[in-house]
Parts: structure tokens; C-alpha cells; sequence
């Protein structure tokens, strides 16, 4: 009846899954955030072999990561699981940025960790955060091994030609100016799991899998290796997304600083923050940017039309990159509850051998399934995606290899 713990840390907050390694099922899920205010605030659930849950929540201070940790604690020791019954023997932590060091989870040492702090640089926002819960978690749970996964890891695969910038290639060496993509923990478990909903060896299909949510990436997957994705060196290029612009030309950057006189500051805030859907419409959220559509509101139309434009083109670059694709991947908040959007992404594509049954396509559900007609030669399918549960199966793979 062990478990493992799986951690994604914030720089305020951090949320958690205690995950039976047997059976997969969660056992718990939890969020503390507010860390470090004067009124903190931790949620935990637990939930029974039938679905049934049972949720607790406290405002109370909490000073720190390891302060949170101990709030956690507490919440599992009133609500349970009981520890003794499901003890933790891994704990699986999300690192945002792994470099080209990492390509696989890891065992965190003393010298990991000091790469993941000195790899910051690469993911300022995140991997300080990450590393913040690492050393919270490894005072909570001291004698159990700790393992980072890292979002990077899956796209290390990339061939040169698809993650090389065309820039002075001593300038990039030096300050590892290269493309490393994100969101690759999702990108595994979903095309793994694609593969396995179609009843095929994941080495044996080509897919293009569609992370949608309020940050978005597309990824060519073939044999199971990641060998294009849309994000770069950060998670900015790509997609347009709730806040993020996506792919602009550099030169856009160079003019807002000379005519706008905005600092470098204020570029980095206005394309991560004020951009996406947020800067087009007023709406960060693809459902309230729908409606509003809906509506006849005329900018909430046109940040539907660039989104879609966006990634169609994104879909037609894959297309061209693996030469053959048997299977079209949506997941994620959009990718898997926006049939607007997934309509509109691949209408017209009757002769890339895509044809989508509006009906399947319109159904909800939370299950795996298939939104193609029958006759489509490539499939259309909505797989939802659990970075945690391929987290916690990585963690395990290392502990037990």
C-alpha cells in the first residue's frame, strides 16, 4: 500500500498528489498557497476508492515552503490517508528547466540541485520556485528518495536542426541560446497513452499532440521521440496563449523599446503577461473569449482567428516534419473541453486525411476518445493528460531501477 508523492511548487504556493504505486489511483491532492503573506491558505482532499471526497480547508500564516509542508502534514494526519498505511517511498518534484543536462528524472543529490539552482538563469520564475518545495519536501520526508522530472527532459531528443537558433553560434554556445521545450511531461504520458487507447506500439505511429490550456505547445512525435516542438528556449515562443504573444518578430521587441521607450522590464511583462488572448480581446480565458465571439464581439472574433490561424499552421509544419501522421492529439483545459476550437483547428484538412465527426466531437467526457469519423485516416483523438501520474511513474522507475 505505498505511495508516492508528487510535488509542483510555485514561489507562493504548491500542489501536491499522494499517488498509490500499485494501483495508480490518487489517494490525495492538496494546494497550499498564499506562502509567505500574512494569511496563508491550504485545501486538502481525499479521495476513496469510489470517487468520493472528503475536503478540508485552514487560512492560517505560513511563513515558508517548510512551513507548508508541515501544514500538509497536518492535514494528512486529520483527513488520511494515514501514512502508515500508504507510506511514502519517492517523492516525484516538477522541475520547469532542465538544460541540456537532464534528459531523464534524476535522483536529487547536493550536486542536482545545485545544477537545477544554477540552470535558473534559463527559467527565472520557475526553477528558484522548484527548487524552493525540493528542499521543503527533502526536511519533510528526509529518508525517502527524491526525484526531479523535468518538463525539458522529453524534448532532448530534438534533432540540432530543430532546436539550433540561426544566431552567432559562439554567442549562443556561451549563454546556451537554444530551443528546449516545455510542457514534455505532458507530451509523454499523452502520447503513451494515445498509442496504448489505439491498440498500437507507441515506436510504431507518428503523432502530433496539441497541449491546450492557458499555456499551449504543439509537439511532433515520432516512434514515441519528441522531434519538434513550439516552445523555445522559454515557454513564450510558440502559441498564442491566455497572456503569452507566442511566435512575434524579435524586430517588434527592438522597435517598442526604441519609439514606446518601454524597458527590457516592460517587454518581458507586456509578452508574458498582457499578450495572448488577454491582449486581444481583454479575456485571458479561451471559454470567455468563445462566448464572447458568440456574441459578436469583434475582438473576441479576431483573437479566436489568430489562435486558429496559429495553430493550424503549427499542425501543417508537423504534418510536413514527420512525412506520415496517424494520430492528431488534443488535451489539456482547451484541448480537451473546447470542441470550437478543436472544429475549427483542423476543419478543412479532408485532404491531409482528417475527417471530424461533429457529433463525437461535441460529446463530453473525461475518458479517452476518439473524435474522427471512420473513415478518417488519421485519427482525431481527445486524450486528457495527468503530468502528475507520469511523474509519479518516472519517480518510481528510477527508485526501482
Amino acid at each position: 500500500m505505498a505511495s508516492v508523492l508528487v510535488v509542483n511548487s510555485g514561489s507562493s504556493s504548491f500542489k501536491y498528489q499522494l499517488i498509490d504505486s500499485e494501483s495508480e489511483r490518487m489517494l490525495a491532492t492538496g494546494l497550499v498557497e498564499r506562502i509567505g503573506e500574512a494569511q496563508g491558505r491550504a485545501v486538502h482532499t481525499v479521495v476513496a476508492s469510489d470517487g468520493a471526497e472528503e475536503k478540508s480547508e485552514r487560512e492560517l500564516p505560513i511563513a515558508d515552503h517548510t512551513a507548508g509542508f508541515a501544514v500538509m502534514l497536518d492535514a494528512i494526519a486529520d483527513l488520511g490517508p494515514s501514512l502508515e498505511t500508504h507510506p511514502v517511498i519517492a517523492v516525484g518534484h516538477r522541475v520547469v528547466q532542465g538544460g541540456a543536462r537532464f534528459f531523464e528524472p534524476t535522483v536529487i543529490t547536493d550536486l542536482v540541485r545545485i545544477n537545477i539552482d544554477e540552470l535558473s538563469s534559463l527559467a527565472p520564475l520557475h526553477n528558484p520556485a522548484n527548487l524552493e518545495g525540493i528542499v521543503a519536501a527533502q526536511k519533510a520526508f528526509p529518508g525517502v528518495p527524491h526525484v526531479a522530472v523535468f518538463d525539458t527532459a522529453f524534448h532532448q531528443t530534438l534533432p540540432p536542426a530543430a532546436y539550433t537558433y540561426a544566431i552567432d553560434a559562439e554567442l549562443a554556445a556561451k549563454h546556451r541560446v537554444r530551443r528546449y521545450g516545455f510542457h514534455g511531461t505532458s507530451h509523454r504520458f499523452v502520447s503513451h497513452a494515445a498509442a496504448e487507447f489505439l491498440g498500437r506500439d507507441v515506436g510504431d505511429i507518428n503523432q502530433i499532440v496539441l497541449h491546450l490550456g492557458n499555456g499551449a505547445s504543439a509537439c511532433a512525435v515520432a516512434g514515441g521521440r519528441s522531434v519538434e516542438t513550439s516552445m523555445g528556449m522559454t515557454p513564450l515562443e510558440g502559441l498564442v496563449m491566455g497572456t503569452r504573444s507566442g511566435d512575434i518578430d524579435p524586430a517588434v521587441l527592438l522597435h517598442l523599446q526604441r519609439r514606446a521607450k518601454l524597458s527590457i522590464d516592460e517587454v518581458d511583462d507586456l509578452l508574458n503577461k498582457r499578450s495572448g488572448l488577454l491582449g486581444l480581446s481583454g479575456r485571458g480565458d479561451m471559454r470567455d473569449v468563445v462566448d464572447a465571439s458568440l456574441d459578436g464581439d469583434a475582438d473576441a472574433a479576431l483573437a479566436l482567428d489568430v489562435y486558429v490561424h496559429r495553430l493550424r499552421g503549427y499542425v501543417g509544419n508537423y504534418f510536413a516534419q514527420l512525412g506520415r501522421v496517424d494520430a492528431v492529439v488534443f488535451t489539456a483545459g482547451v484541448g480537451e473541453n473546447s470542441p470550437v476550437i478543436r472544429a475549427r483547428a483542423l476543419e478543412g484538412l479532408e485532404s491531409f486525411g482528417i475527417r471530424i465527426d461533429a457529433e463525437r466531437n461535441e460529446a463530453r467526457s473525461r475518458a479517452a476518445r476518439v473524435i474522427s469519423t471512420d473513415d478518417s485516416t488519421v485519427a482525431v483523438l481527445v486524450v486528457p493528460t495527468n503530468e502528475e501520474l507520469e511523474i509519479a511513474r518516472q519517480t518510481l522507475a528510477v527508485t526501482r531501477a
